[in-house]
């Protein structure tokens, strides 16, 4: 069982930097706290269980499983430490300036798993999160594996399903898990092309640039779209840059948290966020994590059954 310690020169919060890998209540692929996570993955080398505890200024990590070295390498990039804010200047709003300053220790950290980061987002297109969380569950629950380790039974953690599970997995498969054929479909087609996807992950330069490159080889795909390849490069990439157009509240988030303005478009957020180019998901995040809110209007959405569909 191998063990790794980081020693850190600021404080860390691992619920601030990790939250974006968690997909909802539930989520069978991580337990996380403030100050320790728990996470099962598929590695290039097998399945890893990772837990990583914040004892004052150091991290304690130890890795079971045929990919326990690798996670353990990919620690100081999943914990944010890797990052480079260099060129992001708050102060362009005063909005932003305040929530940079009550948010000192944001870091954007990445996974290195594409996969892992593309079937939560797949899931996620055109539903509620509650639809996707449950339909992740259940596949994760159903088709997945036991993570490896005292931890992860513990924990009653799994591991994503294999892509030959999702790719050999009918269509039909995935109605029970309240997923109709169109996202089943994506699904399955991304899953047969999971190494080359895995490979995104290994392409040079900046965050942002690797970000960009991987962002525009997603987008070839069909049904992979701008929202869910930004949803993808944000959480397994890294990409500081990475602004997830076409997505229902963000657009109204940043228009009124930026501009004073209860309802915005793609076209009106992508204007509010210019000045930050190359840094818009930093200004994203710090707006999530804000507490401001659009005024929401209308009868709460009811989602249909789709597991007939």
């Amino acid at each position: 069982m191998p063990r790794r310690t980081i020693y850190l020169d600021a404080p860390l919060d691992l619920r601030l930097i990790l939250g974006p890998l968690y997909r909802g209540r539930g989520d069978p692929t991580l337990r996380l706290s403030s100050v320790a996570a728990a996470r099962a993955t598929r590695t290039l080398d097998g399945l890893a269980t990772l837990l990583a505890e914040l004892r004052g200024t150091r991290v304690e990590a130890e890795a079971w499983g045929p990919g326990a070295d690798r996670v353990l390498d990919g620690l100081p990039a999943l914990l944010g430490l890797l990052d480079d804010p260099a060129g992001f200047d708050p102060a362009r709003h005063p909005v932003i300036a305040g929530l940079a300053r009550r948010q000192p220790r944001l870091r954007l950290g990445w996974s290195n798993a594409v996969l892992e980061a593309l079937l939560p987002a797949i899931l996620e297109q055109k539903v509620t999160g509650r639809e996707a969380s449950t339909a992740l569950f259940g596949l994760t629950t159903r088709y997945g594996e036991p993570a490896p380790g005292p931890v992860a039974t513990s924990q009653s953690l799994r591991v994503q399903p294999s892509p030959e599970i999702l790719a050999a997995l009918p269509y039909y498969a995935y109605h029970p898990f309240g997923v109709e054929q169109r996202r089943a479909e994506v699904v399955r087609r991304m899953a047969r092309d999971a190494q080359r996807l895995e490979a995104l992950a290994q392409g040079p330069g900046t965050r942002f640039e690797v970000g960009a490159a991987a962002a525009a080889r997603l987008r070839a795909y069909p049904g992979i779209g701008p929202w869910t390849a930004a949803e993808v490069t944000l959480r397994a990439l890294g990409d500081p840059d990475a602004v997830s157009v076409g997505d229902f509240h963000l657009k109204n988030l940043v228009s009124f948290a930026l501009a004073g303005e209860q309802r915005g478009t793609d076209e009106r957020m992508l204007e509010l966020l210019e000045p930050w180019r190359g840094h818009r998901a930093r200004v994203i995040r710090l707006l999530e994590l804000s507490g401001i809110a659009a005024p929401r209007y209308g009868p709460r959405y009811s989602p249909p059954d789709r597991r007939a569909m």
